[in-house]
């Protein structure tokens, strides 16, 4: 006997808001910092620029797959679409290495041939990117515990904050001291946290992407509430994974010699999304090898 069991699940939080101002704000930051470094010649308020488009391009790709996830399955897609914000996690952080390694490129050269830039007018942009980019991951901030995809743009935000809090920090250096090499020091040094943070979101994305258990479920715990259950005497074939970065489904086949499947059935799905976070379970119920050929001896 198999159950198929996925209750009206709670939808992911509406990100819409979050992403359209995200987007917008960043975009209209881009601008003028590509504007202010073009003017003033600084080539880190271009590389910051160029590291903030990026990070557009990452919003852009994460408010898809949220769209996405909220469509109904299809007779293609039985699943429905919610494993593209597990996708786009696993763009958004590749996005950040890149702009990281953009970043540690051009600090490089920096060492190699210093250019003296206006101080005071980097530290003023820059100080205008940790507000936009503070502002943008606070959007995102109630959200990033419970949604990967949430979170990656959380970090983008958060991760770009840091850049312009460096460059701000570089500039007052600079005016204050005339070190124009604290420039790609202290972009390297944040380089460094940002792909630190990038690889960890890399690494859970790509842990949900190959089907791997959620890192907030414990397999074992699960295996054992299972067979611990009253008529249960084998677990086995016990499956779980994630439909999307909210939602996690299971399959397992239970041997079982109780007397009434259907309440059982509704007990253990109920207890599933309850205790586990698991919504989606499909149970499948054997009995004894012996019920089965009809050949059990009364006790």
């Amino acid at each position: 006997m198999a159950h198929d069991h996925a209750h009206a699940h709670t939808p992911p939080a509406d990100l819409g808001p979050a992403f359209r101002w995200a987007v917008g704000l960043n975009t209209a930051y881009v601008l003028v910092e590509g504007a202010a470094g073009f003017l003033t010649g600084s080539l880190a308020l271009l590389a910051d620029a160029a590291h903030n488009l990026t990070d557009v391009a990452g919003l852009l790709i994460a408010w898809g797959a949220a769209v996405l996830a909220k469509r109904v399955s299809s007779d293609n897609y039985t699943f429905g679409y919610g494993r593209a914000t597990i996708l786009a996690a696993m763009l958004n952080a590749i996005a950040i290495l890149i702009g990281v390694l953009v970043v540690v490129w051009e600090a490089a050269h920096r060492f190699q041939s210093v250019v003296e830039v206006p101080g005071l007018t980097i530290l003023l942009v820059a100080l205008v990117g940790i507000g936009v980019n503070t502002g943008s991951a606070l959007l995102f901030m109630r959200s990033q515990k419970d949604d990967l995809n949430a979170k990656g743009a959380y970090l983008h935000m958060a991760a770009d904050a840091a850049v312009s809090g460096a460059v701000v920090l570089a500039a007052a250096g600079i005016m204050l001291t005339g070190w124009h090499w604290l420039d790609p020091a202290v972009a390297i040094a944040v380089s460094l946290l940002i792909a630190w943070t990038a690889w960890g979101l890399l690494r859970d994305s790509l842990r949900l992407g190959l089907d791997g258990v959620p890192e907030a479920i414990d397999r074992q715990a699960v295996a054992d509430w299972l067979g611990a259950q009253d008529g249960v005497t084998n677990v086995h074939d016990l499956h779980i994974w994630a439909l999307s970065t909210t939602r996690t489904a299971l399959a397992v086949h239970l041997v079982w010699d109780g007397a009434d499947a259907d309440a059982f059935l509704d007990y253990v799905t109920d207890e599933l999304e309850h205790d586990f976070a698991i919504s989606h379970a499909t149970v499948q119920l054997e009995r004894a090898p012996c019920e089965r050929a009809g050949v059990c001896l009364a006790a």
